[in-house]
């Protein structure tokens, strides 16, 4: 039975840490889960959490993000593997503790419970395929440049490159990405010298003339020693009733008009749902300036209003949203999260808080979020 005979059921449900939304898609159960905000204590109660989520659905875990000081990764993962078994899946681990609540660790993940295959580059699972009737998806996680010690730049590129690699195995390639995620360390450092590699990148692979991705650059630190680690989305569609493409922001110009090569938000339309990504979004005017430097409450209600308002054109709604991150540059202003959600009247958004620098040394906030809609 082909996928377009089954209408897709889209649910959600909380658990003591996790929250989790899950997609029914040609009778396959996929499941978005973020550590939702407020957990108490250390790794442990969340890795418990995820185990035993994992033991009785039968999912597997395409890839999986891990935010939290570096000093922690050691231990978290040892306690991952006595509570879930052998860590086999792709995973990043972020140096970006978490701001809401008091667990140091805070986690997301994309699983599914069918058939998944891995992608092994040179001796280490990066990635997972699935396929179903209507297009065939790659996750890529935790990829790291081919010399962590070569310039940041070459790092940068090495991350392309290898994200293209990584594909090559599954029969895909880099015009099949919709999404990117560049977690740099010391951003504010390089922040320039990363949009020319990757602006040259694309311009040799002709990928202004087809997608361009939607993205997210954040500044993080990472215990591989890395310049950056990257992750992707990559989608080949099936069929003609699937489609891809870029969606500009009504209140914000086109992230190459200041020389960052990006699309504000990706959409995928399937037979009976659809999905959106909405690019790393921070408060800058449409002419492509800071607004509100200094005021954090102001930045993240602009931010809140150029993501509604991108979602909005589409028919997207809070409710639909399956996964977010907002990033703070500093812990202490966390709190402008709550405000804006108290001011808004929205609530039980599956999101993750944590601290990182944004692109701009006066960018205090950055929200990027997934949303996933039926038919």
């Amino acid at each position: 039975m082909t996928t377009s005979l089954i209408r897709p059921v889209i649910d959600s449900y909380r658990q003591a840490r996790l929250h989790v939304v899950r997609l029914s898609a040609g009778g396959v159960p996929r499941f978005f889960a973020t550590d939702a905000p407020g957990g108490n204590g250390g790794p442990e109660p969340l890795v418990k959490e995820i185990g035993e989520f994992l033991a009785a659905t039968g999912a597997t875990v395409c890839a999986m993000d891990l935010f939290g000081p570096c000093a922690l990764e050691r231990s978290t993962l040892e306690l991952m593997r006595h509570h879930c078994g052998e860590v086999d899946w792709p995973l990043t681990w972020i140096d970006g503790s978490a701001c809401a609540g008091h667990a140091p660790v805070a986690a997301q993940f994309y699983a599914v419970a069918g058939p998944a295959e891995p992608i092994v580059f040179e001796g280490r699972r990066v990635g997972t395929v699935l396929e179903d009737d209507d297009a065939r998806y790659a996750i890529l996680a935790g990829l790291l440049p081919a010399d962590r010690r070569a310039s940041r730049g070459a790092q940068a590129r090495s991350v392309f490159e290898r994200m293209e690699e990584a594909l090559a195995p599954a029969g895909m390639n880099f015009y099949d990405i919709a999404r990117t995620w560049l977690y740099c360390d010391r951003i504010l450092e390089w922040y320039d010298e990363l949009n020319r590699v990757r602006n040259a990148f694309f311009a040799e692979r002709g990928v202004y003339d087809r997608l361009v991705p939607a993205s997210t650059g954040v500044g993080t630190a990472n215990p591989y020693g890395a310049a950056l680690v990257g992750e992707a989305l990559a989608i080949r569609p099936k069929r003609r009733d699937v489609s891809i493409r870029s969606l500009a922001s009504p209140l914000q110009c086109p992230a190459p008009a200041y020389g960052s090569s990006f699309s504000r938000a990706v959409e995928v339309r399937l037979p009976g749902y659809r999905r959106l990504y909405v690019s790393g979004t921070a408060s800058i005017h449409p002419n492509g300036e800071t607004a509100h430097v200094g005021d954090v409450d102001a930045q993240v209600d602009l931010t809140m209003r150029v993501v509604e308002a991108i979602m909005d054109q589409s028919g997207y709604r809070w409710s639909d949203v399956n996964r977010a991150i907002g990033y703070f540059k500093r812990t202490a202003d966390a709190g402008a999260w709550d405000r804006w959600c108290a001011r808004a009247g929205v609530s039980d958004l599956p999101i993750v808080i944590v601290q990182a620098d944004i692109c701009r040394d006066d960018l205090l906030f950055e929200l990027e979020v997934d949303a996933l809609a039926v038919e």
